[in-house]
């Protein structure tokens, strides 16, 4: 049974492990938001174990993002994972990929960072349940709640600092000169994709990493005078927040007449960056769920293979958001819907939409 449930609104997450951590809990803390669902696993007190079903927090992601693996490779391990029933990690020591030891090392990385992510949400429900643990848990880890915690209070922090330069995800930038390098790889990815035209959100796709790093990253390179913001405007200025807000509404509106339902949710949540408790970005949230949950994707076959219904240069004419642009990189007329959907870093059930409103609007065919 539950000991302690709730909204993350009235009852912030830090406030939820600080509970878990001083009390020496054991037991299960499940966090909820919309379709996206973590699992934090605790014994007296510290953190055991993580688990989420967002595809950004698998282990291949995690090795993409490290360049440790191309996306072709993550496919060929994945389909060997299938055959063999065996874990992903296990399979990749063998085959001399990676270490135990890193494999340790980037099993609580990518737990840590699941557990900052759930800091940033703007609403969410949990619910902890005590002395519930599963009977056998794969990775172990030993994280101190009360570090998580502050760790997670700092990002918060700077999160709303760097919001005050990069104010959403769809900012662009100028670099004034692309060859130049920095001492860091992920620096110079950064720049790279920036140069190319990408916007923040883009960028998060393309590296794997979460928006907020990425942002992190862009904020370094900006205060280097690395890079420039440009075609953002600022939606966070606190003076005309109200009509701000008014006009996220009205395109989010505008988004479902046109059964764009993930563009719509982007909206929603901007609004609740914005203003936490706004209780019409919320309620358009879970209608926006409801009504996904009722209406699967049409005319998409997992074992279908997409192919693009138009040249290139055309398709580049076409307003896509970020994912709708990421997912139609990734078809290639070789990769079933399946395989495209092992090397997403975003959900399933997004994925499948995305695939089924570019086959509705020709830009796709499957067969």
């Amino acid at each position: 049974m539950s000991s302690l449930a709730g909204n993350l609104v009235t009852m912030p997450l830090p406030d939820v492990l600080q509970w878990i951590g001083t009390g020496r809990k054991t037991g299960t803390l499940h966090l909820m938001r919309r379709a996206v669902e973590k699992r934090l696993l605790f014994r007296e007190g510290r953190l055991i174990s993580s688990w989420s079903n967002h595809p950004r927090d698998r282990l291949g992601q995690f090795l993409i993002r490290d360049r440790r693996l191309t996306e072709q490779q993550l496919f060929e391990a994945l389909l060997r994972q299938e055959r063999e029933g065996r874990l992903l990690g296990v399979i990749l020591i063998e085959d001399g990929v990676l270490t135990a030891t890193e494999l340790r090392g980037l099993l609580q990385v990518k737990a840590e960072e699941s557990i900052y992510d759930a800091f940033l949400w703007a609403e969410g429900q949990f619910d902890f349940l005590e002395n519930d643990l599963p009977d056998e848990i794969a990775v172990h880890v030993d994280l101190n709640v009360t570090e998580l915690v502050l760790e997670g209070i700092r990002r918060v922090d700077d999160w709303t600092r760097i919001r005050r330069t990069l104010p959403h995800a769809r900012v662009r930038f100028h670099v004034s000169d692309p060859q130049k390098r920095t001492t860091s790889v992920i620096e110079d990815q950064a720049l790279d994709l920036a140069a190319s035209g990408m916007s923040l959100a883009e960028i998060a796709l393309e590296t794997r990493r979460s928006e907020y790093e990425t942002a992190v990253i862009l904020f370094r390179l900006h205060e280097r005078n690395l890079l420039d913001v440009i075609g953002g405007g600022s939606p966070s200025t606190e003076a005309d927040m109200v009509g701000v807000i008014d006009g996220l509404l009205k395109r989010a509106q505008d988004r479902i007449d046109q059964r764009d339902h993930a563009a719509a949710a982007k909206e929603f949540e901007e609004i609740l960056r914005l203003d936490p408790i706004n209780q019409h970005a919320k309620k358009g949230l879970l209608a926006l769920a409801e009504e996904h949950d009722r209406e699967p994707p049409r005319g998409v076959n997992l074992d279908g293979v997409p192919v693009l219904a138009r040249a290139l240069a055309d398709l580049t004419q076409e307003s896509l958001d970020p994912r709708e642009g990421f997912v139609l990189s990734r078809i290639n007329g070789e990769w079933s819907v399946r395989s495209i959907l092992g090397i997403c870093p975003i959900p399933e059930n997004d994925v499948l939409s995305i695939l089924s409103r570019l086959l509705s609007r020709g830009l796709i065919a499957m067969r």
